[in-house]
């Protein structure tokens, strides 16, 4: 069954160490068990240029509470983190044979760890053969420093090619995506603000729905706040399908007595394929908020006004 992720991103930046702590505190309390983070978060947030804030965070606070580590799941990525502070973004590191065993190196000593339970590659880097990319990967899992491999902000058919190359190689493969998704669409072919944002479509529906070992996360599955504050929503979504898709919105959670974004999250988690949704709260009370869709349930007819909504 999908659950609720914790994204860590702000964790260190945006969101002070006191509060991200209350937050994982309260999260697990919850009953949470995966929290996401990546080895560039929030480089640009901080005086640096630099990543690795939100895993410090994170590492801090698995030392501070004895035990906890083996209630919880790790998840970070690399491959975007820069390598100049200047250029930023474009100096992504890559994910070379070289870069994967030391940027896995380094995120595992700023989370005081010595596995991963899922490790991403971040972005695509085509400058490095993916034979390459994936035999370095599946070393990782071989030597039991990392439990799972995902790959995110990748397209399908090529996720699929590192599959296949895994196979041959007797490693493993990368057996979950990470993209963006939500109740809400894009235009299609409408640009983003975050120009390495790839966005679920109906053949990634479809490619995991056609491999039981392939799970999907969601990030950006509340769309920042646009649910609630539509100031927040890329201008993408500005298209008679969203009108619609809101209308139908209310009028489920009118008849469950829920707000939008729990509405949302339920949508995510009961569907087919269930999704792993990444939830970045920066209040203990949002953070309530998502975690009470779990107790939504939509029944068939509900689930099926929504998504003929359009």
């Amino acid at each position: 069954m999908s659950e609720i992720v914790l994204g860590a991103m702000l964790f260190g930046t945006r969101i002070g160490e006191r509060e991200s702590f209350a937050l994982l505190d309260h999260f697990i309390e919850r009953g949470g068990r995966w929290i996401d983070t990546a080895n560039n978060y929030s480089f640009w947030l901080h005086e640096s240029g630099l990543g690795g804030q939100s895993e410090q965070v994170v590492g801090r606070w698995l030392a501070a509470r004895p035990g906890v580590r083996d209630r919880v799941r790790i998840s970070t990525k690399l491959g975007a983190q820069p390598t100049d502070p200047v250029v930023g973004f474009p100096s992504a590191e890559g994910l070379s044979a070289p870069v994967i065993r030391q940027a896995t190196e380094q995120s595992l000593a700023r989370l005081g760890i010595e596995h991963l339970d899922l490790l991403w590659a971040h972005i695509e880097d085509r400058s490095v053969p993916l034979d390459e990319t994936v035999a370095a990967f599946g070393e990782l899992v071989t030597r039991g420093v990392v439990g799972r491999l995902g790959a995110s902000n990748h397209p399908a058919w090529r996720v699929e090619r590192g599959r296949q190359l895994a196979a041959a190689q007797g490693v493993a493969g990368w057996t979950a995506l990470q993209l963006r998704h939500s109740y809400l669409r894009p235009r299609p072919g409408a640009a983003l603000p975050a120009s390495a944002h790839r966005v679920v479509t109906d053949e990634v529906l479809d490619f995991v729905r056609g491999n039981e070992d392939v799970v999907l996360w969601a990030y950006t599955a509340l769309l920042n706040g646009g649910y609630v504050l539509p100031e927040r929503l890329d201008e993408a979504y500005e298209h008679r399908g969203t009108t619609r898709r809101l209308a139908e919105l209310d009028a489920v959670a009118a008849e469950l007595g829920a707000g939008r974004h729990q509405i949302v999250l339920s949508w995510l988690l009961g569907g087919s394929p269930g999704v792993w949704p990444i939830v970045g709260a920066t209040t203990v009370e949002r953070l309530d908020e998502a975690l009470d869709a779990y107790e939504i349930k939509l029944d068939a007819a509900q689930r099926d006004r929504l998504d003929r909504a359009a």
